[in-house]
């Protein structure tokens, strides 16, 4: 591990800071790449106009004749966090504006796969709908748009992901990431879009006369789950985004949030009013997803949706009970996978470029956490394959990849795909994950493919693991009401919480739990309390250090204290 400190731009630092910024803050987000106070202002009115959203006042229009020919709506989502969030906020916002039936449906991830299928699309039909919705999915389901407008249904696509070389032939397409659209926010997470299309199809209705700027619906309470989907989905914090994290936390912090939220929360032991974004990416987005992962999303998106306190209550303790299911079954994946992962490492050799490991016994709903875990250990890009549990598919092996920066995942899967003809049955994704099916008597082929190709692309800088920080800590900032502050701002994936790194002295260390390295050390002459979480090996007296800032309490004392991320010494 290398461990080097950002650029901080002296003059955008000193720029903010005589715009009122407090001088840490500042600091933090000159280097972040913020240059004037402008680009904090997270009022509703800074975000980006829908209209220039490709596609969302089409999709507006087709929504407000549906309203007004009382038809029947059908939103399908997916079944990870951001697809549910998204879906609570189709229903809920569709509702609001008028939509007297709408429905919902989520796909299987073992029985029916990823997205919009044309089975999926029959059983909407079936369902009676005369809309079909996608919410974070869509853009690639060539066949499943094509069966839904042969049944007769007006199909809405709105989702984020890239499109492929063919896109389909729905009657509104909704993606800041289609060919053609200049929406300066290509970074939305699912859940954003469908936000903006419920932007879009209010300002129709208003033109529509149905209301004025002072009757029509708030849409505000929907910005708590258009932030716990953003953030739990890992999209790149763009100013765009921070602005409705920012604002779906304020709102939290100040009690206005569904009642899922709320209970998730409880379950969680977090306290609303001292909300965070690392509570929506470790404490709610995994209970939510853990649905989609073991049992059905159902369950979370019903979560979402209810008003009922006490139905919360008692779904939100069904995920909770869910995820600690699926925290047992990773932990003894994730052994499983590393053991396999470090076989494939030559005693005193560097391990392969690329990573693919398959075990009948794994489970296909936790290989992409198992695949991260993974690839954070040894920064190389990693697949976990599971045999796929869906009907007619025995031979077929689903996995989920993640990749490191400089290794575009999705990119790297058309290459093998190119390569390779019929090593791929399916694939997508992103830069920094992605999925793919492949058959099972192909994986050998896969993984030599992926190597491969890792090999071409990734150098020996790319492939040392870099640790950006913030670089040294002022010891005036070792103040528990600055870490308070600092924990109150949006940080996130594209905008790094606050890490910062020097050379400290280690008074004592040991072990707690088992698996956590507990620190006494030195820090500009202060002896200061650090913990390394799930790092087991002693470190030297001196050491240079990356840390995070927290706060512990204990009986009622608050002390600040070092979260450990990495350490380098020679």
């Amino acid at each position: 591990m290398k461990i080097i400190a950002r650029d901080i731009p002296p003059r955008a630092a000193w720029a903010l800071e005589q715009a009122g910024i407090h001088p840490l803050l500042a600091r933090l987000y000159a280097a972040r790449g913020v240059t004037t106070r402008d680009e904090l202002d997270d009022g509703l009115a800074r975000l980006l106009p829908p209209a220039g959203l490709q596609g969302v006042q089409a999709a507006a229009r087709l929504l407000a004749d549906a309203l007004a020919q009382d038809r029947r709506l059908c939103i399908v989502a997916d079944y990870d966090c951001d697809g549910a969030t998204a879906c609570a906020v189709a229903v809920r916002g569709l509702r609001l504006l008028g939509a007297r039936h709408v429905d919902y449906l989520v796909p299987d991830r073992v029985a029916d796969g990823y997205g919009l299928t044309p089975p999926i699309s029959r059983r909407v039909k079936e369902q009676g709908a005369d809309v079909l919705i996608t919410v974070d999915n869509g853009i690639a389901s060539v066949d499943g748009v094509a069966e839904a407008r042969a049944l007769g249904l007006t199909v809405i696509v709105t989702d984020h992901h890239l499109p492929g070389a063919e896109l389909p032939q729905a009657d509104a397409i909704v993606n800041p990431n289609q060919p053609g659209c200049t929406f300066e926010s290509k970074s939305m997470a699912g859940v954003g879009v469908i936000f903006y299309v419920l932007l879009a199809l209010r300002s129709e209705l208003r033109a529509r006369g149905l209301f004025d700027m002072a009757s029509q619906p708030k849409l505000d309470p929907l910005l708590p789950l258009v932030a716990l989907g953003t953030v739990a989905d890992v999209v790149r914090l763009d100013t765009n985004n921070r602005r409705l994290v920012a604002q779906g936390l304020k709102r939290i912090r100040a009690g206005q949030m569904p009642a899922g939220i709320a209970a998730l929360l409880r379950v969680a032991g977090r306290q609303p009013a001292m909300a965070a974004t690392f509570d929506f990416g470790f404490a709610l987005g995994p209970r939510i997803n853990a649905a989609g992962r073991l049992a059905d999303m159902t369950l979370g998106i019903e979560c979402l949706l209810t008003d009922d306190a006490a139905r919360a209550d008692h779904l939100a303790h069904q995920l909770d009970a869910i995820n600690r299911e699926r925290r047992e079954i990773e932990t003894g994946m994730r052994e499983q996978a590393q053991l396999m992962a470090e076989n494939l490492i030559e005693e005193g050799a560097e391990p392969p470029p690329a990573i693919s490991v398959f075990d009948p016994d794994f489970h296909e709903g936790v290989v992409g956490i198992v695949a991260s875990r993974i690839k954070d250990k040894l920064h190389r890009p990693t697949f976990v394959f599971a045999a796929s549990g869906a009907p007619g598919k025995a031979h077929e092996l689903k996995g989920s990849g993640r990749s490191i920066p400089g290794f575009h995942l999705r990119d790297a899967l058309d290459l093998v795909a190119k390569r390779h003809p019929g090593v791929l049955l399916r694939f997508g994704g992103h830069a920094m994950a992605a999925g793919c099916t492949v058959p099972e008597a192909q994986f050998e082929v896969f993984e030599q493919a992926l190597a491969q190709v890792a090999r071409e692309w990734l150098d020996a800088a790319t492939l040392t693991r870099r640790l950006e920080t913030d670089g040294p800590l002022a010891p005036e900032y070792r103040r528990t009401d600055l870490v308070d502050t600092l924990h109150r701002e949006v940080w996130g994936q594209g905008f790094a919480a606050p890490t910062f790194s020097e050379e400290v002295e280690v008074l004592s260390q040991r072990l707690v739990g088992e698996r956590h390295l507990s620190l006494k050390l030195r820090h500009q002459g202060t002896p200061v309390d650090g913990i390394w979480f799930g790092h087991t090996d002693p470190l030297p007296s001196r050491v240079l250090l990356a840390f995070r800032l927290d706060v512990n309490e204990w009986k009622g004392e608050r002390k600040v204290q070092f979260l450990v991320e990495g350490a380098q010494w020679t």
